[in-house]
């Protein structure tokens, strides 16, 4: 390890917004493609991705190497994930389905140390990437410098955002805006950019900023995540590395065919 990996938290609380890598192919070498590419951050995803405990383990190494910081998506009520991946390096955790106070209370409870939670001790490559080689600055530290990010993505969650975003310990919130969409129109349609949708981020960034956290949101395209930073967002992936690389090849091919 060159040099500890930049704070998160400190990162998405400067001026302007971040880009966001989101990588549901389990492939080490392809993460480390979008860190060299000058992705701010790189989530690995556990939910809808192919990732696991070992495949997470040798991606979040090789974003440590390029000096870029991680999150893990875990699976739905996968609390005891959350806390392998913080072990195992991850600046953060992204949970999805967080729709009430009580899950909150139990995703922080698997994500931050005691007082603020009940983490179990054992980091030992979190140590080695942050540089706090010394148990107690580590256990200091941990709490502030790793996030625990909540996802929004229901009526339910939206009805519960201030109640969700007091709970000591949740740093943030990630809108799913394709679950949003198919929530408010009662399961009638995907529409993760329409307005009813655009409506709700634009109150969901309101809330979460004067609460003062952190509101990150799952884009499909540039041109979308350019609008969620111009929203206030502070973190926002421009779609995920399926549909890159596939993008990327049909224009190679197109060229080539003339």
């Amino acid at each position: 390890m060159t040099a500890p990996v930049p704070n998160l938290p400190d990162m998405l609380r400067g001026e302007g917004g971040r880009l966001l890598g989101w990588s549901c192919l389990a492939d080490v070498a392809l993460a480390g493609l979008m860190a060299q590419a000058g992705f701010d951050v790189v989530l690995l995803d556990q939910q809808h991705g192919t990732y696991d405990v070992a495949t997470c383990t040798a991606g979040l190494t090789e974003l440590a190497l390029a000096g870029t910081p991680g999150l893990v998506r875990i699976a739905v009520g996968d609390f005891a994930m959350a806390s392998r991946m913080l072990d195992v390096g991850a600046a953060g955790i992204v949970a999805p389905m967080i729709n009430t106070e009580a899950d909150a209370r139990a995703l922080a409870a698997a994500t931050k140390f005691p007082p603020m939670g009940q983490r179990s001790w054992g980091p030992d490559r979190a140590m080695w990437f942050s540089g706090l080689a010394d148990p107690q600055a580590y256990l200091t530290q941990a709490n502030a410098r790793t996030m625990t990010i909540a996802m929004c993505e229901t009526r339910e969650a939206i009805a519960n955002l201030h109640a969700i975003l007091r709970v000591p310990g949740i740093d943030g919130i990630l809108v799913g805006p394709g679950d949003l969409s198919i929530a408010l129109s009662n399961g009638a349609s995907f529409d993760p950019t329409g307005s009813a949708v655009t409506e709700a981020l634009r109150e969901i960034v309101r809330t979460t900023l004067a609460a003062g956290k952190i509101p990150c949101a799952f884009a499909a395209g540039p041109a979308r995540a350019r609008e969620m930073l111009q929203m206030g967002f502070k973190l926002a992936s421009i779609g995920y590395d399926g549909v890159l690389v596939a993008d990327a090849f049909g224009k190679a091919l197109a060229e080539a065919r003339g």
